[in-house]
């Protein structure tokens, strides 16, 4: 077929001698030589079967079949521009997303730091946030989350650690209470917790199990509160080992209650991972982070 038109380049080309009047002209806008403007034209004109161009010595006059078909080659040469002015936003760096519960200890901050240091341009943006945001529609690039269930298997998954909880109370409970060995001594004691809307409820729906609702005689949305809570010596309360590792206020009041181990895992959108930045924090970023917790 005579005029299947395959070389988009040649309506740049075509543009820009029916714009400026000539080959001549036409080369110097476009920045090559003029006998390669006249070959794309005489090309193009093979090509499609049709003479764009009455040439005299004044010049190029575009036809009437050239006039009819500029409509149609400024249209590709905006959509070009369009895909030109998309590719570069979409390959312009973004910082990477990070949602976590909380905020992150100066030792994962650290991993942060050396990160940007061996790669300038990197820049990250954090949401404390308790609520799981949706990876999938972009809410966040990476997620770090204690979960007992597998996640979404569409997301790419790498379990860091296992997050173990224990009862903990404070020296000053101790000393006017004592302090429980197994949750058979229970009785006679007080407990604070910790519930939020945004939180699976499975520690709040422990204590409840294994006390009455009296003993309970506060209940925070935030977990430092909570911390702060135990502490002052108000009641025992259920706390992460990793968080009560770095606080010397804390008795363990007996071991790791094993039904209540949940992973931490660090989540990455597929979106996200296809970007080399974000591909190649996840393999800088997890072993680091799976150290901090040994």
């Amino acid at each position: 077929m005579k005029n299947a038109f395959r070389n988009w380049t040649d309506l740049r080309v075509f543009l820009a001698v029916v714009r400026n009047g000539s080959t001549l002209a036409a080369s110097r806008k476009l920045g090559v030589a003029q006998p390669t403007v006249a070959r794309r034209i005489e090309a193009l004109e093979n090509e499609i079967g049709l003479t764009l161009f009455d040439r005299d010595t004044r010049g190029f006059k575009p036809t009437k079949e050239a006039r009819s078909l500029c409509p149609l080659a400024e249209a590709v040469e905006e959509a070009i521009e369009d895909f030109a002015r998309k590719t570069h936003e979409l390959s312009k760096r973004r910082p990477i997303r990070i949602t976590a519960p909380g905020s992150f200890s100066d030792r994962v901050t650290d991993i942060f730091s050396e990160f940007i240091a061996l790669n300038p341009g990197v820049s990250f943006e954090f949401v404390s946030s308790f609520k799981v945001l949706d990876l999938s529609a972009g809410e966040a690039d990476i997620a770090l989350r204690v979960a007992k269930s597998e996640p979404d298997e569409t997301l790419i998954c790498r379990k860091i650690s296992t997050a173990k909880w224990a009862l903990f109370g404070s020296q000053g409970y101790a000393d006017r209470h004592g302090l429980p060995s197994s949750p058979e001594d229970f009785q006679g004691h007080k407990f604070v917790t910790f519930e939020h809307d945004d939180v699976p409820d499975y520690l709040h729906n422990w204590l409840l199990r294994h006390v009455s609702p009296d003993q309970i005689v506060l209940s925070v949305s935030e977990m430092g509160l909570m911390m702060a809570s135990i502490r002052a010596g108000q009641g025992l309360g259920l706390v992460n080992l990793r968080l009560a590792a770095s606080d010397r206020s804390l008795i363990r009041c007996f071991g790791d209650i094993e039904e209540l181990s949940r992973s931490n895992m660090m989540l990455i959108a597929p979106v996200a991972y296809r970007r080399p930045e974000v591909k190649a924090f996840t393999k800088f970023f997890a072993p680091r982070y799976a150290a901090t917790f040994k």
